[in-house]
């Protein structure tokens, strides 16, 4: 059992809650950041990293750099970067597609992109504070960019309204496919987590890309509103960065992300913001805070099963009020009937292990007495 001195401790201080986690590359790092802090995870992969499989969209693209090498380069991640230079290694092209990107104007849209610019032996230019292609956008359009070649090396996906702004402001532009997304092998674990969510049995949720967003909504199909309102009110969404965030943002879904883009400051901003939705009470001369799918009490922390967690989340809520029977089982999962809550109620104070937390008020219902 976890005890409160276990808890005051960094690795314990996710300790009862629950993180989805629907990154794909890089997964296990993040899911043993997550679990070396007390965290229960659930993964589920939304996309996958797939490289083109004859490469050759991405050698036509290279070739149209060489022939006509562009003004403007936008490199967007790191490991579209590197898999571009390998990949002309493997056609002997890497020396005069480093030399065109050498004289280019080079702009790294972010840390990871920047440090594989260098390590290339090139030099970046510019890079938007925010990383987004709406900043890149608008610093190319104010630089001037009528009758000059941007080269985009695309983020997985075609960003079709980036391209056509910078072609309506006169430039040509030349994508350049390095890898694309495409579904997981198993789309169950994602669906499961599209439940979980809906059912607020997940505490946080976190994104590394916008794809991985814009594939999760996919998944929920009909259950997308569910989804949607879980996102909005009970599940924290936490955000590598900003353009991750932006498809959750025109869904009015508050979320919350570090200020730089890394993996371990991702973790950094669940464990500050998680344990600030814990509900502490005092109750019946116990210390209780409910800690996502746990009761901390007098210290211990005490895992507890979904249906008798619902139950004790609904009795907080209202704290000395009582609650009938029939007003519990809407907190219980549906095709529940009365005797559900009387054995989730059981369940509770078992699980609970404290004489009067849980209190019956006979022919009216159940309380947390004050």
């Amino acid at each position: 059992m976890i005890t409160a001195a276990a808890l005051a401790e960094p690795t314990a201080s996710l300790s009862g809650y629950t993180v989805g986690v629907t990154a794909d590359r890089r997964r296990d790092e993040l899911a043993g950041l997550l679990e070396s802090r007390g965290a229960r995870v659930v993964l589920a992969p939304a996309l996958r990293i797939v490289p083109i499989a004859d490469d050759a969209e991405l050698k036509a693209a290279t070739r149209t750099c060489l022939d006509h090498p562009p003004d403007i380069v936008l490199v967007s991640t790191g490991i579209g970067m590197r898999g571009w230079l390998e990949a002309a290694e493997g056609w002997g092209l890497a020396e005069p597609l480093r030399a065109t990107l050498a004289r280019a104007y080079l702009v790294a849209r972010g840390p990871k992109a920047r440090a594989a610019i260098r390590s290339a032996g090139l030099h970046d230019q510019w890079s938007p504070e925010g990383e987004s292609y709406e900043e890149v956008v608008d610093h190319l359009k104010a630089r001037g960019i009528a009758g000059l070649t941007v080269a985009i090396q695309l983020h997985g996906e075609s960003q079709p309204e980036y391209t056509e702004a910078l072609q309506e402001a006169g430039a040509r532009v030349i994508e350049v496919p390095v890898y694309r997304w495409a579904a997981p092998t198993d789309p169950a674990p994602l669906h499961r987590l599209v439940d979980l969510i809906s059912g607020r049995l997940v505490d946080a949720v976190t994104f590394t890309s916008a794809a991985a967003v814009t594939a999760l909504l996919r998944a929920a199909g009909p259950a997308a509103d569910p989804l949607l309102e879980a996102l909005r009110t009970s599940v924290l969404v936490a955000c590598v960065g900003p353009v991750t965030a932006a498809p959750l943002k025109r869904h009015d879904i508050p979320i919350v992300a570090p200020a730089r883009a890394r993996m371990s400051a991702l973790v950094r901003t669940i464990v500050e913001e998680l344990p600030k939705r814990a509900v502490s009470l005092e109750v019946a001369g116990h210390s209780l805070t409910l800690r996502g799918h746990a009761a901390v009490v007098d210290g211990d922390l005490r895992p507890l099963a979904p249906a008798p967690m619902a139950v004790l989340r609904a009795l907080a809520a209202t704290p000395g009020r009582v609650l009938s029977r029939a007003a519990l089982l809407h907190a219980l999962p549906r095709g529940a009937d009365e005797h559900a809550v009387e054995m989730a109620v059981a369940r509770l104070r078992a699980g609970l292990g404290a004489p009067g937390v849980v209190q019956t008020v006979v022919k009216r219902g159940y309380r947390l007495p004050n």
